[in-house]
């Protein structure tokens, strides 16, 4: 049995390992430099960069790698061997303090949506202190920022480290109003809840749209999908446990707290949710998990699936993100305190978030776009494109009270210093849990469910810190320069209610009538990815992440040109594959068993058998199909063919979109009833069924 403890953190050069290897000066600067963001001196960071040399080789380590987190959504690194020449021909190990803070690596071959052209190759990556260094597959990595030669953010997770600082600085400004001098650091804590699917290597390797584009863009509906509701919470299959245990193990060695595993409801899909970090350390620990889910999985002759949709029919995968604020003492700030003091500034808080998400509404829907999500959101088993949200009916009653400045009836009360009655301790589970809402309020925390499961839970993250942070400001602003401070206060909370009340929903988000609701409220339904992307780069946008400086205008114009060209790029992916697949497998597949019928037709006329009927209508009926399925392949083709020439990245995106899209689905229509008349020994592809009950 495994002693988790001691497991627990081992290939991470954390706290435990810095105190017992550093000298206690070294310590203690490195320290200060990880709370509060100071300068490292290089002798310093030459002392922690032997000490990490050290403690790698020890555990088997020979690289070292600056692992860093571009705009493609998944990790880069680039591998140095620790050795050195000697004088006598022979290698030393080395590992200097220049190359622990700062890598170079090329800056013109990752996306940058124009921020570096082909010949401006040079860009640097900058030790994240903040994050501790680990070893994976015998090489230290060194969690990183990566920027341009000219300063310029080209990874994710330089703008989420301002956006933390936006989100400190004003939450603190706050805190001070109610007193609260001892807490240091605010924090955002989250919790990304992480859904995968899981199938057999060999099946996946036969189905060339899984291995390229991630999803099957052709599948007819399986005898037996997730009606029953019966693999959900179900025992784990033996190569399933296998596979999670391992990869438990490998996420406890690193240091991530992986807490929870379970069946999710559609067949051959899973969940793995850790316990809560500061947003940073969560990001860099959720990219892990995603590396590590495929790669354990090949191990065990498995595939695992980050696609928002692998399969038609079926619920796709989503990353429920669970968003809070803490201080560096300990306290939840959204959590409902014991006192009228600690309720109003509960209060203040969540009025803050409340106000944020209404105001940029269109920012977190876009923080939650791409083409794989299309296919999700809305589709009853995710959110819709509508940002809500759910506060539950008690809290919600709270908040009208003190807008209507009448009393609250509900349970044991008390009147509070900002003139309303309410709970003197609001309990965590005061409400049930809304799981058609897009942003619902948990007790302590939000769930932000709107995230697919490929993404980094970065983008969103720094949209929710930055919105958040901008409410934070705007309340300082006014209570700082209040003559009476309890009546501002009042006064603050009650109008941010009455002007934000629209955005609070606790009912059903899948109902049109909810649809229908939502646009008289005034909210926003951008339903798709091409209609979210240019709230990106209005004026309202740049205007909030520029004053706190967690973009430049011209990194966000930058996110903005790479988000469109992703979006282009994954469906012509997609359309290439399926006219690749149509081409050479399945209308093949179709003429061969046509030529069989057509083999039994003259076989039995040969022997004087004329009752051939069914064959006749198979030979008919696919014939038919087959005609269509070129039909509407060609036009695919054609339709392909358009896209070339198209300078504008927004009208290309609308392209894609309203053409492309719109005839590969008139293809797969074809091509999934064509499935379920061709015989299984033509049919080139593994089934649903076959996929998706491929594990045992």
């Amino acid at each position: 049995m495994k002693d988790v403890p001691s497991l627990f953190g081992s290939m991470v050069f954390n706290d435990t390992v810095m105190q017992s290897r550093l000298p206690k000066d070294v310590y203690k600067a490195l320290k200060k430099t990880m709370a509060q963001g100071t300068h490292l001196e290089l002798d310093v960071a030459n002392v922690v960069a032997n000490a990490m040399k050290e403690w790698a080789i020890e555990k088997g380590a020979t690289h070292f790698t600056h692992w860093f987190q571009p705009m493609t959504g998944i990790t880069a690194e680039k591998h140095d061997s620790f050795i050195a020449p000697d004088k006598d021909g022979r290698v030393i190990m080395e590992f200097s303090g220049k190359e622990l803070v700062r890598g170079e690596p090329d800056a013109s071959s990752f996306p940058s949506g124009g921020l570096r052209a082909t010949f401006e190759a040079r860009g640097y990556t900058v030790w994240d202190t903040t994050s501790y260094a680990f070893i994976k597959d015998g090489t230290l990595c060194i969690p990183t920022a990566f920027c341009s030669y000219s300063g310029e953010a080209l990874d994710k997770k330089t703008p989420l480290l301002r956006s933390m600082e936006a989100l400190n600085k004003h939450a603190l400004r706050i805190l001070r109003l109610f007193g609260n001098n001892s807490a240091k650091r605010v924090v955002a804590t989250v919790g990304p809840e992480q859904e995968y699917f899981l199938i057999d290597k060999e099946i996946y390797l036969k189905r060339p749209d899984l291995v390229y584009t991630g999803r099957t863009l052709f599948g007819a509906r399986p005898p037996k999908g997730q009606e029953l509701e019966d693999h959900y919470f179900v025992s784990l299959k033996p190569r399933v446990s296998a596979f999670m245990k391992e990869l438990e193990e490998e996420l406890w060695k690193l240091g991530v707290y992986a807490k929870t595993k379970h069946n999710e409801v559609a067949p051959a899909q899973h969940e793995l949710a850790p316990l809560y970090n500061t947003v940073n350390i969560a990001t860099d620990h959720n990219q892990l998990i995603m590396e590590l889910m495929k790669s354990i999985a090949n191990k065990h002759g498995l595939a695992c699936l980050l696609h928002e949709k692998p399969f038609a029919g079926i619920n796709g995968s989503g990353k429920h993100v669970n968003w809070s604020l803490a201080t560096d003492t300990g306290i939840n700030l959204l959590e409902p305190g014991e006192t009228p003091h600690e309720n109003a500034q509960f209060l203040l808080f969540l009025t803050a978030v409340i106000k944020a998400v209404d105001e940029y509404q269109d920012l977190l829907r876009l923080s939650v776009a791409n083409a794989g999500n299309d296919h999700r959101l809305g589709a009853h088993e995710a959110p819709p494109a509508i940002i809500s949200i759910f506060l539950g009916d008690e809290l919600t009653k709270i908040l009208e009270a003190i807008e209507t400045d009448t009393p609250y009836q509900g349970k044991q009360t008390v009147q509070m210093e900002i003139g309303a009655t309410v709970l003197p301790h609001f309990p965590k589970d005061n409400c049930d849990r809304n799981r058609t809402s897009p942003f619902a309020f948990t007790g302590n925390k939000f769930e932000f469910r709107m995230l697919g499961s490929s993404f980094s839970i970065a983008g969103p993250n720094i949209v929710l810190n930055t919105v958040v942070a901008e409410s934070l400001r705007q309340f300082a602003d006014i209570l700082e320069n209040a003559s009476d401070l309890k009546s501002e206060l009042a006064s603050l909370i009650k109008n941010t209610i009455h002007r934000h009340k629209r955005i609070i929903f606790n009912g059903n988000n899948y109902a049109d009538e909810w649809v229908r609701e939502a646009e008289k409220r005034g909210l926003s339904n951008l339903k798709n990815t091409v209609e979210a992307l240019p709230a990106y780069v209005s004026e309202k946008s740049i205007d909030v992440f520029t004053r706190h400086h967690v973009f430049t205008a011209a990194e966000i114009r930058s996110r903005y040109e790479i988000m469109l060209e992703n979006y282009c790029k994954t469906l012509h992916i997609e359309a290439l594959t399926m006219i690749d697949l149509v081409k050479k497998e399945i209308l093949p597949a179709c003429i061969s068993y046509q030529n069989e019928l057509l083999q039994l037709l003259s076989s039995k006329k040969a022997f004087g058998q004329y009752n051939s009927w069914t064959e006749e209508y198979y030979l008919e009926k696919i014939s038919k199909l087959s005609a269509c399925a070129l039909k509407k392949l060609n036009n695919l083709e054609n339709i392909m063919l358009e896209t070339k020439g198209n300078s504008d990245p927004l009208n290309l995106a609308k392209f894609y979109r309203d053409n492309v899209f719109s005839t590969m689905s008139e293809l797969r229509l074809v091509v999934d009833e064509l499935e379920t008349l061709v015989a299984k020994k033509y049919w080139p592809l593994p089934t649903y069924a076959e996929i998706l009950y491929s594990v045992n």
